[in-house]
């Protein structure tokens, strides 16, 4: 008898060959479904982030690095770590000049306990397999005061605005699967990964369940998109 792959794990390899394979357009197609807005938004997240000389960042579920890089450069003095499950986009990362990249399962972070003063995530906790886990093991490894910042998208309040929303990253990630890779489900795992997810509001309360402080949250794209900034208690 065949051995049996825990439905965690298989969602944990299912990610990594997804990444695997989207990596060489990850960028392009980040930037297309954030109709070019992507920079601006993590500009924002990092700016409202109060960094400081000797500041210890992660960016968690990193891709290639767009948050480790962002705080290389606001904060020369800083030291930062760029954690992602794929080794292409690793990769990738380091080749753009990401310092101190680690692969490593967002749910068995290879961290001591506070080794991080703020732990940035990008387009990642939408797509753990458990989120209240993800979100514990990035308490632990949070310092008390820290900061947790978070960008991803999210479900409109609205309940027509949100079918709109759904339909039409379903349609951009058909299409684009499509015309990039000749599979048209390679990017509609974006609208698929947000149908059971969450409001920004909903998000915030999720934060404050988990030991963050309540969340100072800004929201884009009529509430399709939105950052969230919480500190450990």
């Amino acid at each position: 008898m065949p051995m049996q792959i825990p439905p965690e794990k298989q969602d944990w390899r299912q990610m990594r060959r997804m990444f695997w394979t989207i990596a060489p357009r990850y960028d392009f197609v980040t930037r297309l479904f954030s109709f070019g807005m992507d920079r601006r938004w993590k500009k924002i997240a990092v700016r409202r982030a109060s960094l400081h000389s000797g500041v210890v960042v992660l960016d968690l579920a990193c891709g290639t690095g767009d948050f480790a890089l962002l705080v290389q450069r606001a904060c020369p003095g800083s030291r930062v770590v760029a954690l992602d499950l794929t080794a292409e986009m690793l990769r990738r990362a380091r080749a753009r000049g990401v310092r101190g990249v680690v692969a490593g399962n967002a749910l068995a972070l290879p961290f001591r306990d506070g080794a991080f003063d703020v732990v940035f995530i990008g387009y990642g906790l939408r797509n753990f397999p458990d989120l209240s886990a993800a979100l514990r093991e990035i308490h632990r490894l949070t310092r008390p005061g820290g900061a947790v910042v978070s960008l991803d998208f999210f479900l409109p309040p609205p309940p027509l605005l949100r079918h709109v929303y759904l339909a039409w990253l379903y349609i951009q990630g058909a299409f684009w699967g499509l015309l990039l890779h000749g599979r048209p489900r390679v990017y509609t795992y974006i609208p698929d990964s947000l149908r059971g997810f969450l409001t920004i509001g909903e998000f915030s309360r999720v934060l404050r369940q988990h030991g963050f402080a309540p969340a100072d949250a800004q929201s884009f794209i009529a509430g399709g998109i939105g950052i969230h900034w919480a500190v450990k208690q």
